[in-house]
C-alpha cells in the first residue's frame, strides 16, 4: 500500500505485483476503446447515440479490473457444433517446448480452458476474480470468449489456466492477436459481510437523500442533460456528486 498524491490530497494505492511466461498477455488496468469495444468518439449532445462509456458507473465498472490480451500472431476460433467444441486456426508448432498446444483444450464440452501461466499476487488478505472481459457486454456478434469467474487466494502462486464458457451450437468465440480476452479484479479474499434490513432510522435517511438528489437534478445537471437518439435523457448529477465525493474523501484522508 503506497500514498500517491494528488491535487486534492493523497490517495491510498494498493499494488499488485505480476509475473508472466509471455510478455503479450500484457496485463494493464482496463482502458476504455473509444472508438472501440466501448463505443464510438460521440459528444453528449442531443441527438448523439448513447453508448456504454457515456454511462459513468459502467465505465468505472469496467475500468475497475485489469484487462488481459490474447498473446499470439494467429486467430483461433471456437465453435460448438452437434454439441462438441472444435477448434480451428493455424497455430503451427509450439512457441516452446512444454506449453499446452494448441492453448485452448475442451472441458466436458460445456466448457474450454486457457493455459495462461500468469501470476497475479494482490497481497495479504486480497484475491484475484476471473471474470468475462467488459467488452462481452457490449458485442452484438456473439464472437467475445467468456470468461468464467474464478477466486484464487494470493498463497496459490500461479494462474495456470483461465476457463471459458463455450459458445452456443453454431456459434462461435473468436481470440485475435492483441485483443482482450478477460478481466481480473482485486477482491478481498473473504465475504465478510452479512445482509440485513435497514434501520427505520437508515432507510429514512437513505430516503431523504434519495429525494434530494433527485430534486437537485433540474438544477445540478442542467447544463450537461442531454437526449439521445433513442429518447433516453442523461444528465451529468451522478458525475458530478462523484466528483465532490472524492474531493470530500480526498481531504478527510
Amino acid at each position: 500500500m503506497a500514498d500517491i498524491p494528488s491535487a486534492a490530497g493523497s490517495v491510498r494505492v494498493h499494488k499488485v505485483s505480476y509475473r508472466m511466461n509471455n510478455e503479450r498477455l500484457a496485463p494493464r488496468r482496463t482502458k476504455l476503446e473509444v472508438p472501440g469495444w466501448s463505443g464510438e468518439r460521440e459528444q453528449r449532445v442531443d441527438g448523439s447515440h448513447e453508448y456504454v462509456w457515456h454511462c459513468l458507473p459502467f465505465s468505472e465498472g469496467a475500468q475497475y479490473g485489469i484487462e488481459i490480451f490474447w498473446p499470439f500472431d494467429f486467430e483461433l476460433r471456437v465453435a460448438t457444433r452437434d454439441g462438441k467444441l472444435v477448434f480451428e486456426g493455424d497455430w503451427g508448432e509450439p512457441p516452446e517446448e512444454g506449453l499446452e498446444w494448441p492453448p485452448l483444450r475442451n472441458f466436458g464440452d460445456a466448457f474450454y480452458t486457457y493455459q495462461i501461466l500468469l501470476d497475479l499476487n494482490p497481497g495479504d488478505g486480497f484475491a484475484i476474480r476471473t471474470e468475462p472481459h467488459p467488452r462481452f457486454y457490449t458485442d452484438r456478434t456473439g464472437t467475445v470468449p467468456i470468461a468464467v469467474p474464478a477466486l484464487i487466494r494470493n498463497w496459490w502462486p500461479m494462474l495456470f489456466f483461465c476457463v471459458f464458457k463455450a459458445p452456443f451450437e453454431g456459434s462461435t468465440h473468436v481470440f485475435r492477436p492483441g485483443e482482450p480476452i478477460a478481466s481480473i479484479i482485486v477482491i478481498p479474499e473473504e465475504a465478510n459481510f452479512t445482509l440485513s434490513k435497514m434501520s427505520g432510522a437508515e432507510a429514512d435517511s437513505r430516503e431523504l437523500q434519495a429525494r434530494r438528489i433527485h430534486a437537485s437534478r433540474d438544477t445540478l445537471g442542467l447544463a450537461t442533460r442531454w437526449t439521445s437518439r433513442t429518447e433516453t435523457v442523461f444528465d451529468g448529477t451522478y458525475r458530478h456528486i462523484l466528483r465532490a465525493a472524492k474531493e470530500k474523501g480526498w481531504k478527510e484522508g
